[in-house]
């Protein structure tokens, strides 16, 4: 027996992986988390699956679906939304079952970020405009930040920011990122990226907040705040410069 944590992707059914789709249609239970975790995805499940949404279960009740799948002899598919590496709760199942002697796997998954700049259709890294992508978030109940780690200071890198789980604290992300990037900074924030009900607002840093007030979603969104959401006149990178020698082109006469 064995628990197969399998990311989910960020919401659209064919967005899974074949290994994570695989992996649903050929175990007898799955758990999957019921409240960001679209219904679709779990017409990949075969006909016969028990389905369990672990959405109102603590982690107690969750080990105990765990225990009783292997004494049944039965494998889980352990559904998750977005990737496993990123806030995922992922790490706190693992050591249950270290402790219980429970094998797993992890299948990654396609990361919210991703397909939100793909809605965006932007590339989040530039040459010479930003050539680091930060993935952070704000303190909320279920986990505190860091000392450390603070907007102000990820700001001040000028790094492109996908901010997490801050949608109902934008006028706080503005107030702290503004004295860094300026109010004419680009902003856009995704909401449910790649769902059928996906939306898109677009502003900057000076007008984010009204924009978002006159046109609001829920929990369920990325705010990204960088340059590289506009830029048009960044230079072309060296990679495909016809002067430019690599180890994978046989250039003649290219140094």
């Amino acid at each position: 027996m064995t628990v197969h944590f399998i990311g989910a992707g960020p919401g659209a059914a064919d967005l899974i992986t074949v290994r994570g789709m695989k992996l649903l249609q050929s175990c007898p239970v799955c758990l999957y988390a019921g409240s960001i975790v679209p219904p679709d995805m779990l017409a990949w499940c075969g006909p016969g699956t028990r389905l369990v949404d672990t959405a109102p279960m603590s982690l107690d009740e969750i080990e105990a679906e765990y225990v009783a799948a292997q004494a049944a002899g039965q494998d889980v598919a352990r559904l998750h939304s977005g990737d496993l590496s990123m806030w995922s709760a992922v790490a706190e199942q693992m050591r249950r079952l270290d402790a219980l002697a429970i094998p797993y796997t992890l299948t990654p998954g396609v990361p919210a970020f991703a397909a939100a700049a793909a809605a965006l259709g932007r590339e989040l890294t530039l040459p010479a405009t930003a050539q680091s992508l930060v993935l952070t978030r704000i303190s909320g109940r279920a986990s505190a930040m860091p000392a450390g780690e603070t907007l102000a200071g990820f700001g001040a890198t000028g790094a492109t920011l996908a901010i997490h789980l801050a949608i109902h604290a934008l006028d706080r992300v503005v107030g702290e990122l503004t004295p860094h990037y300026g109010a004419d900074c680009p902003v856009a924030i995704v909401f449910h990226a790649s769902w059928p009900d996906e939306k898109i607002i677009r502003g900057t840093l000076g007008t984010i907040v009204a924009l978002f007030a006159a046109d609001p979603v829920e929990r369920t969104a990325i705010i990204f705040v960088g340059r590289t959401l506009s830029a048009a006149d960044f230079r072309d990178s060296a990679l495909y410069d016809p002067d430019y020698q690599r180890r994978f082109r046989d250039r003649k006469g290219v140094i």
